[in-house]
């Protein structure tokens, strides 16, 4: 399926509430998305849920993935969302503003050129530094650093991504800023070339 510049593809069965898309980004069958911004080139798979967060461009999030997993109060009598979603249980009560605008304002924060791998779960107020990799599964409780590759429950550092010295110059030359067709115009030298050659061409 072709994506287009100024309208995001987003499959059937998918639920999306006050979010923002960038240009060509794509959402695929039965993922929810609420109170988010996809950047530019962002895609999630299918069954994905979404919520209080900002992705980055070039995102890759693959299937199954939770990034900004709604909470319950845990300091309250009780856990349970009565609290909260009242107006559904009693025509009297109103649902709690405050409670939601305090949830919506921690926000997950996934950086460019990230992958969430297939099955994944990213906690509130959590920050993935761009090209980083979240391995399958994991469970991120914690910020992860630029170009470092995740694992595991909790999920721990298993190695860079790209040495530190390159991550910076790759965080320098900023390529997920270049205009679509400088993109396409490099397109060649993305898919041969490795990180350190890429760069002595064209920082």
């Amino acid at each position: 399926m072709k994506l287009f510049e100024h309208d995001p593809v987003i499959e059937p069965e998918c639920d999306i509430e006050g979010s923002t898309f960038g240009r060509f980004c794509e959402v695929k069958r039965g993922s929810r998305v609420a109170w988010s911004a996809f950047g530019d080139y962002a895609y999630c798979d299918r069954y994905c849920d979404i919520a209080n967060a900002s992705i980055g461009k070039f995102a890759n999030i693959a299937s199954f993935v939770r990034i900004g997993a709604t909470d319950h109060p845990l300091d309250r009598a009780s856990l349970h969302h009565f609290m909260y979603r009242s107006a559904v249980l009693w025509e009297d009560a109103e649902d709690d503003a405050a409670w939601f605008a305090a949830r919506r304002a921690r926000r997950t924060v996934i950086g460019h050129d990230t992958w969430i791998g297939h099955g994944a779960m990213v906690k509130p107020e959590v920050t993935v530094g761009h090209g980083a990799v979240v391995a399958a599964g994991a469970i991120v409780t914690k910020d992860v650093g630029p170009y470092e590759i995740v694992a595991g429950n909790p999920a721990r550092v298993l190695r860079r991504r790209q040495p530190e010295a390159v991550a910076e110059r790759l965080i320098a030359l900023a390529w997920w800023d270049w205009s679509h067709d400088a993109i396409r115009a490099a397109l060649e030298d993305f898919r041969v070339l490795s990180a350190e050659a890429f760069l002595e061409k064209h920082e």
